[in-house]
């Protein structure tokens, strides 16, 4: 693996490529240090500092991760890039309930840069509605839990409020384009290596926090090496296990019948179709975070004891929450699978161009059979989603380990971070293979997620 990386500073195209995209994330960085102007950032600071270190569960916690700390310090790239995520997901979901955008994807490549340009004007919306809410949640200090007179902006309301969306706005777009450009001139996917960038920006902070939590107080640890043993080798299982899940696939076998067109015979190949097991991804879990931010904070603002009581059950880390949880992202993963995996129109395809699964007839009967075997390894996947998503919150909750530790133990934070370094190192692979370099590995090679 090491003389992989040392032979890809060895191909003048690839290192090009890798010292673009470092650039370009560099100047990423700093826009999640250059402070929106009108902001105390000293003050949001301290709060997102204390929510750090409870058991997450706030929204800010996760704007705050996925913006690479830029919430903390109210920089001009606070919204990060989950506006264009947003947008992009929007319109994915539309694509399969819209005649008119299935039709579009469906046209090629000027149907997908069609699809591209409505993402980045949805982009532009979701940004001055979310810029919006932002200058008026730092307006209000009491609504991020700040004690009633504290003061974060240092201006008046109605240009803080129009500053504030223009800055972040194009803080975002920029970020998108800088996205843009490392896809098509760098190495990876640009939007997603600047969301792991981001996540991995606060892995200092984690181990400060490991740290600190072999420092002796009063003469007594409160965790021991046995401790340490324990962390490293489960957080080894879970990304081994992590790996494992998003490179696993159902090949499913599919013949092409011969076809003598004028003096040439096309088809005749055997090959195989790769159903992944976790297909849905990440999504799953980013669905369920976002629906369960709200209800408690909705219960909470109803008048009656009863309602009180019954936001406190459903507070993040409770009993009923994470069973709650659990079962919503059971519900998403196979929503996702209905809205994005269409057995029909790839049986039609199939069928159109001769090829057929042995023992299964064209048409309907492929179609059923795909639905149907997606629908088994769909429960696998939905399943090992659950349990990382849920453990952090155990080990927060029953183990009293930092938020900021556990984080890393599963999640949203490990799943993008293993699926984008695997797309990474498969490009980078591909680069070294083209040249007659070896891989990342001996035996065998890493496999694209698409």
């Amino acid at each position: 693996m090491l003389s992989a990386f040392s032979n890809s500073l060895k191909i003048p195209e690839l290192r090009a490529r890798i010292f673009f995209t470092l650039g370009l994330i560099f100047i990423c960085r700093l826009l999640a240090r250059v402070p929106t102007p009108g902001v105390d950032a000293v003050a949001l600071r301290d709060l997102i500092a204390a929510l750090q270190t409870q058991a997450g569960g706030s929204m800010l916690v996760l704007f705050n991760l996925f913006s690479g700390g830029a919430l903390q310090y109210a920089a001009v790239g606070a919204l990060g890039i989950m506006p264009y995520i947003s947008a992009s997901i929007i319109l994915q979901l539309m694509t399969a309930v819209v005649p008119a955008l299935e039709r579009l994807a469906r046209e090629g490549e000027a149907g997908r840069q069609t699809l591209s340009q409505y993402t980045r004007y949805l982009t532009v919306a979701l940004c001055i509605i979310q810029g919006y809410a932002m200058s008026a949640t730092l307006w209000r200090p009491e609504a991020l839990g700040l004690p009633a007179g504290t003061q974060i902006v240092t201006m008046g309301r109605m240009g803080f409020t129009l500053l504030t969306i223009l800055t972040m706005t194009t803080g975002t777009m920029m970020l998108m384009w800088l996205g843009e450009q490392m896809t098509e001139r760098g190495i990876g996917n640009g939007i997603s290596l600047i969301i792991t960038i981001n996540i991995i920006s606060d892995l200092p902070s984690a181990v400060q926090a490991i740290v600190r939590m072999f420092v002796r107080v009063d003469g007594v640890a409160q965790f021991t090496i046995f401790h340490l043993v324990g962390l490293l080798a489960m957080i080894f299982l879970v990304i081994a296990g992590t790996i494992a899940v998003t490179q696993a696939q159902r090949k499913i076998p599919v013949q092409y019948a011969k076809r003598v067109v004028g003096r040439k015979v096309y088809g005749g190949q055997s090959t195989y179709m790769p159903l992944r097991v976790n297909y849905s991804g990440v999504m799953p879990i980013i669905f369920a975070q976002a629906i369960l931010m709200f209800p408690s904070k909705l219960l909470g603002m109803l008048p009656g004891e009863f309602f009180r009581r019954l936001a406190a059950a459903v507070y993040y880390g409770t009993p009923a929450y994470n069973v709650i949880y659990a079962l919503m992202i059971l519900f998403f993963s196979y929503f996702w699978v209905a809205t994005q995996f269409n057995p029909v129109q790839i049986a039609d395809d199939l069928k159109k161009y001769g090829g057929y699964v042995p023992g299964i007839r064209p048409g309907k009967p492929t179609a059923e059979f795909l639905d149907r075997t997606m629908t088994r390894i769909t429960l696998a996947g939905a399943v090992f989603l659950t349990i990382i998503a849920v453990l952090p919150t155990i080990m927060a909750q029953q183990f009293n380990i930092p938020w900021i530790v556990a984080s890393f133990f599963g999640g949203t934070s490990l799943l993008i971070m293993v699926g984008v370094m695997l797309d990474t190192m498969r490009q980078v692979e591909s680069h070294l293979l083209m040249r007659h370099y070896d891989g990342f590995l001996k035996k065998g090679k890493l496999r694209s997620r698409r």
